[in-house]
């Protein structure tokens, strides 16, 4: 059965995620308090699960996810899929590719992901 490992939000831009054992989302914004949260984008929840991560070995949280599930496998769901985290239901918005954030970790996480690196949800 599919679960939520960790939850993470940025309590200022460049500075490290930090996990949090519960969270409250803004309506229409993401996460409360988390400086990525954009208001009206598709951008707004970005989830990565756990057997993507230990695949490159890479820790929760280092590609500044907001949800590490696990046994969900992230990178197939379809765009409009509606999913339920706790008491909040998110709508799959986007696929997300990799970006500088992998590439500044280094150890070619940009290519060994193979162009998956999670989804976003609104």
């Amino acid at each position: 059965m599919p679960s939520v490992k960790h939850l993470f939000r940025a309590a200022r831009k460049r500075l490290p995620m930090e996990e949090l054992p519960e969270v409250r989302v803004a309506n229409n914004s993401g996460f409360e308090g988390c400086a990525h949260a954009r208001p009206d984008s598709p951008r707004q929840v970005l989830l990565v699960d756990s057997e993507t991560l230990e695949a490159m070995n890479l820790s929760p949280g280092i590609i500044r996810e907001n949800i590490t599930t696990s046994g969900l496998n992230v990178n197939g769901l379809e765009i409009g899929q509606k999913l339920r985290v706790g008491e909040t239901y998110l709508e799959v918005s986007a696929v997300c590719t990799p970006c500088d954030q992998l590439e500044r970790i280094g150890r070619d996480c940009g290519k060994r992901c193979g162009g998956d690196a999670g989804c976003c949800a609104a």
